[in-house]
C-alpha cells in the first residue's frame, strides 16, 4: 500500500502541466481538513471488487456450476476478507442456494449443482463479502448464466424491439452560452446496443446538430444552448421508425468541465457563465484515482477558462474523477476519464506438450508463469463447439465493469487493444455511465459512512452467543463444554471459555457443511435457562422474493448452445438407464419377509402401514450415519422430491407442493425434523401422494420413525442441549477421469462438455512451469482453453485459446 501510494501522489502531483494559466495550490487550513477527510476515507472505506471465473458460459439441468472468485481493492488483491458469500437465484426470485467459502490470498472457489429437474431459463449469481454490503449495492457481483433446454434449438419468438436512448451532458449539466458534449446512449429493451441517427432541435424547430451512433449505441453532438431554449432529439432506429426524446433541461448558469483524451494526455477545460464566476471566485479542482487524491488545485474564476494538461503514462490503470467544486467545496462538475497503461497485465504462456484429438486421447499443455512472480490461476477446458460468452473478463470486469453502475456492452472489448480508435470509444463508456461512488458532501464534511458490518478478517470458526443471561450473571472462569459432531466425521470435546458479554469462540475449529452441537455450561450459576445461538458472525440466508431485476437479459444461441444442450441430455439419459440396468440385476432369492418388512411391522400402525412408497432402513444402512440429518439422508433416494438444503431450514417440494412430515405418526414442522439426528432414526417411508392417512397429504408424506428399546445406540451428548449449524459449504473436487486406467467395455460413454477444470494453479519463482493433464471425450474435435488469474501484486491474465 505505501508503495502505491507513493506513485499516486508522485506521479500525479508532478504530472500536471498548466497551459495559458498558473493554478496555485489551496494551503488554507480547510483544504487541509479535506486533504485529511479524503485519506481517512482511502483508508478506512475502500470497496472490495469480485470476479467470479466460470468452466463454462452456460448450463444445463443436472450439472455443476465450478467457479472461482478472485477479489481486488484499489490495484492490489483484497486479501483481509476471509469469506466470500454467493447467492444462487433462478428465475423466478427463489434462492436455491447461499453458498460461504473461505478465501486464502484473495481467492476462493466452489460449486453449485443445477436441480435435475430445474425448468428456468437462467440461474442468477450474486457474490458478496460483508465489507461489500457496506456500499452501493450496485456494485456487488451480479451475472445471469443460461440454463439451457431442448427449446434452445427451437426459433423463440422475440419481443418488438422498443429502443430507447439517454442522454448524458459532460461534465454533469449543459449549460446555456456555453459549448456543450452531451453524450447519448441508445439500447433496447434488454440493454443491447441499438444504431440510431437523427438530428437536435431546439424549440423553434431549428436543427443545431446532427445524431448518430458511433460505437455499441453510444455517440454524442455537440451543443450551443441559447437562453430560454429548450431540446429535442428526433431520431430514427434501425427499422425506420421515427422517435423524439427531449434533452435535459439546460441551465442557465453553472460551471461545465470538459476533458479530451489525447493519446497518453488528457486535457482539462472549465468554463463558467459570468453569475457562476461572481458567486465563487475561486474554484477547486480535485482529481481523484482509486479512492486516492491525486492532485487538487485551485484557482480564481476572473479569467475566462481554465486549461490543464495530465500526462498519463505513468500513471496507473484505472478511472480518474475530475471534480470541480465551488470556494465552500460544493461540487459543481465532474467527469470521468480511463487510464489503459495495461501496467495490470501479466502474460503466462501455453504450450500444448501432448496433443490428443482422437476419442479419450491424453493431452498435457504446460503454463509457464514469468519470473519473479506468484500467480494463483484457474484453467477451464471446455467442448470448443458449445456456445461461449468472453465478453466480460478477469480483466475488463474487475478494471471496469466492477468500478461503473450500469451494464456495458462487451467490456472486454476496450481491452482488445489501446489503439487510439479503442480510446476514444472508451471515453464514449466514460460519458454515458456516471460515477457517483463519492458522496462528496459526506467526504468533505468528514462524515463517515454507516456501517453495518465489520470486515471478516477472521474465518468463520465455531462460535456463538448466550441469550437468556443477565448482566453480570457470567462470571470470571465460566466455559461452555461443546461435542461437535460433523457430517462425515467423529464427535470432538471442546471447551471453550465465555466472555463476560456471553460470546465464545474456538478459532482452531473451522466448520465445513453441516454439523451437530451439543452443550452444557461448567463453573457456571443459574445459566441452565439460557440459550445458545451459534455462528452469529455467518451472513444468514438472504430474504428473496422476486426475480433480480435486469436478470432476464439472456438470448438464445442456437449453434453452440444445442450441441451442449444434445451432449447433456444423452449423458442424463445414460445415467438413467445406467440405474435400471443395475435394478435389473437385482434377483430375489427368498421368499422370506426382507428387513424393511419386519421393519414396517414393528414401527408403522394404521393407515401408515403398508400402502405404496419409499422404504428406508437405517438401523441396517451403514452409510445413514453420515448424512447428518434426515433430508441430506434422503436427497436423490426418492424421485420427484426436490429437497433444498441450502438455507438456514430446509424446503421440500413434491408434485407442484410440500409432502406432510410425521414424526412417529404425529405430524411435524420442518424445522423441528432438520434438528433431528439421523442416529435417532431407525426407519423411514415415503408415501407417494395422495396419502389418506392424515391431512394435506395431496402432496404425499413422509413418516419418520425413533429407534426404540434395544435400536437406540448411546452417543455422545445425549440428553445435553444441542443445534445443528452451518459453517463453510463443502468444496468438491472437479472429476477428470483418466481414461488410461480404465479397461475397454466397463465403462459408459463419455460425453462431457467441461474437460477439465481446475480452480488452484499456482505458479512461483521456484516452480514457474505448470503441467496439466487431461484426456478428451467420446466426441470432441477441439478444445478451447482459458486461463485467468492473479498475481500477488495485482496483475491480471486472460488468455484463451483453441486447441484443434
Amino acid at each position: 500500500m505505501n508503495s502505491y501510494r507513493k506513485k499516486m501522489s508522485f506521479t500525479l502531483r508532478s504530472a500536471i502541466i498548466i497551459t495559458s494559466v498558473i493554478l496555485l495550490a489551496c494551503f488554507t487550513v480547510k483544504a487541509q481538513n479535506i486533504d485529511e477527510a479524503i485519506v481517512n476515507y482511502a483508508e478506512k472505506y475502500s470497496p472490495e471488487r469480485m470476479y467470479l471465473h466460470y468452466d463454462k458460459s452456460a448450463y444445463s439441468a443436472g450439472e455443476t456450476i465450478w467457479f472461482k472468485a478472485y477479489l481486488m481493492n484499489e490495484i492490489f488483491p483484497a486479501d483481509q476478507s476471509k469469506t466470500v458469500y454467493v447467492d444462487w437465484i433462478d428465475d423466478k426470485g427463489s434462492l436455491l442456494q447461499h453458498s460461504v467459502s473461505p478465501v486464502i490470498e484473495a481467492a476462493t472457489n466452489g460449486q453449485f449443482d443445477i436441480p435435475a429437474d430445474f425448468k428456468g431459463r437462467y440461474i442468477h449469481v450474486r457474490a458478496y463479502t460483508k465489507w461489500m454490503l457496506n456500499f452501493d449495492s450496485a456494485f456487488l457481483y451480479d451475472k445471469t448464466i443460461p440454463v439451457i433446454s431442448k427449446n434452445a434449438s427451437q426459433p423463440v419468438k422475440q419481443n418488438a424491439i422498443i429502443p430507447s436512448v439517454s442522454f448524458f451532458p459532460e461534465g454533469g449539466d449543459a449549460i446555456a452560452g456555453i459549448s456543450n458534449k452531451v453524450a447519448f446512449k441508445a439500447n433496447d429493451q434488454w440493454g443491447r446496443p441499438v444504431k440510431i441517427k437523427g438530428v437536435i432541435l431546439d424549440s423553434r424547430g431549428k436543427i443545431t446538430d446532427s445524431l448518430k451512433t458511433m460505437h455499441d449505441g453510444m455517440g454524442y453532438f455537440l451543443l450551443l444552448p441559447e437562453p430560454g431554449l429548450s431540446y429535442t432529439a428526433k431520431w430514427k432506429d434501425e427499422k425506420n421508425v421515427e422517435r423524439t426524446a427531449a434533452l435535459p433541461s439546460i441551465k442557465q448558469g453553472g460551471v461545465s468541465l470538459q476533458v479530451t483524451v489525447a493519446g497518453s494526455n488528457r486535457y482539462f477545460n472549465v468554463r463558467y457563465t459570468p453569475d457562476a464566476a461572481a458567486a465563487s471566485d475561486t474554484v477547486h479542482i480535485v482529481g481523484m484515482m482509486h479512492q486516492h487524491l491525486a492532485f487538487k488545485l485551485a484557482k480564481a474564476t476572473n479569467t475566462p477558462f481554465i486549461k490543464a494538461t495530465i500526462p498519463v503514462k505513468e500513471l496507473p490503470t484505472g478511472i480518474l474523477t475530475i471534480t470541480v467544486f465551488d470556494k465552500q467545496w460544493n461540487a459543481l462538475a465532474e467527469r470521468i476519464t480511463y487510464i489503459n497503461n495495461e501496467d495490470y497485465l501479466f502474460y503466462p504462456e501455453m504450450e500444448v506438450q501432448h496433443w490428443g484429438m482422437n476419442k479419450r486421447a491424453r493431452n498435457e499443455i504446460k503454463i509457464t508463469v514469468p519470473d519473479s512472480l506468484i500467480a494463483n490461476l484457474s484453467v477451464s477446458v471446455t467442448d470448443a463447439a458449445i456456445g461461449t460468452d468472453s465478453s466480460n473478463t478477469i480483466v475488463s470486469h474487475l478494471f471496469l465493469s466492477s468500478e461503473l453502475k450500469g451494464d456495458i456492452y462487451n467490456p472486454a472489448y476496450y481491452f482488445s487493444g489501446n489503439t487510439d480508435s479503442v480510446s476514444q470509444r472508451l471515453d464514449l463508456v466514460m460519458l454515458t455511465h456516471g460515477w457517483r461512488r463519492y458522496k462528496w458532501q459526506e467526504v468533505i464534511a468528514g462524515k463517515n459512512p454507516k456501517l453495518r458490518f465489520e470486515r471478516d478478517t477472521a474465518y468463520i470458526s465455531l462460535s456463538g452467543k448466550v441469550y437468556g443471561v443477565m448482566p453480570g450473571q457470567i462470571l470470571p472462569g465460566t466455559e461452555i463444554i461443546l461435542i461437535v459432531k460433523q457430517k462425515d466425521g467423529e464427535g470432538n470435546f471442546i471447551v471453550v471459555p465465555l466472555k463476560s458479554d456471553g460470546t465464545f469462540r474456538d478459532p482452531s475449529t473451522i466448520l465445513f457443511d453441516t454439523a451437530h452441537v451439543h452443550y452444557q455450561f461448567q463453573k457456571a450459576k443459574g445459566l441452565n435457562d439460557a440459550s445458545v445461538q451459534f455462528m452469529t458472525d455467518r451472513l444468514p440466508a438472504p430474504s428473496i422474493t422476486a426475480p433480480v431485476a435486469g436478470a432476464d437479459n439472456t438470448w438464445p444461441d442456437t449453434t453452440g448452445f444445442y450441441r451442449q444442450w444434445k451432449l447433456a441430455d444423452e449423458a442424463n439419459q445414460l445415467a438413467e438407464r445406467m440405474k435400471i440396468k443395475t435394478l435389473e440385476n437385482v434377483t430375489v432369492r427368498s421368499r422370506g419377509k426382507s428387513p424393511v418388512q419386519l421393519m414396517d411391522e414393528k414401527y408403522a400402525s394404521g393407515l401408515f402401514s403398508g400402502g405404496d412408497g419409499y422404504q428406508f432402513d437405517l438401523l441396517n444402512d451403514p452409510f445413514s450415519t453420515s448424512a447428518g440429518n434426515i433430508f441430506n439422508y434422503l436427497q436423490g433416494k426418492v424421485a420427484g422430491l426436490q429437497i433444498n438444503t441450502g438455507g438456514a431450514t430446509p424446503s421440500l417440494q413434491w408434485r407442484g407442493g410440500a409432502p406432510q412430515l410425521y414424526l412417529d405418526e404425529v405430524a411435524a414442522d420442518i424445522s423441528f425434523i432438520s434438528s433431528l439426528s439421523v442416529n435417532d432414526v431407525a426407519y423411514i417411508k415415503v408415501f407417494r401422494p395422495p396419502f389418506m392417512g392424515g391431512f394435506n397429504g395431496a402432496n404425499g408424506a413422509i413418516a419418520i420413525y425413533t429407534r426404540r428399546g434395544n435400536d437406540v445406540k448411546s452417543e455422545p451428548g445425549k440428553g445435553l442441549s444441542n443445534n445443528k449449524i452451518f459453517g463453510y459449504t463443502q468444496i468438491k473436487e472437479f472429476y477428470s477421469p483418466n481414461h488410461a486406467s480404465f479397461k475397454p467395455g466397463n465403462d459408459q460413454p463419455d460425453l462431457r462438455t467441461t474437460l477439465y477444470w481446475n480452480p488452484a494453479v499456482i505458479a512461483s519463482p521456484q516452480k514457474r512451469q505448470v503441467v496439466l493433464t487431461f484426456y478428451n471425450n467420446d466426441v470432441s474435435k477441439a478444445f478451447r482453453v482459458i486461463i485467468e488469474g492473479m498475481t500477488r501484486d495485482g496483475r491480471l491474465a486472460h488468455i484463451e485459446q483453441i486447441m484443434e
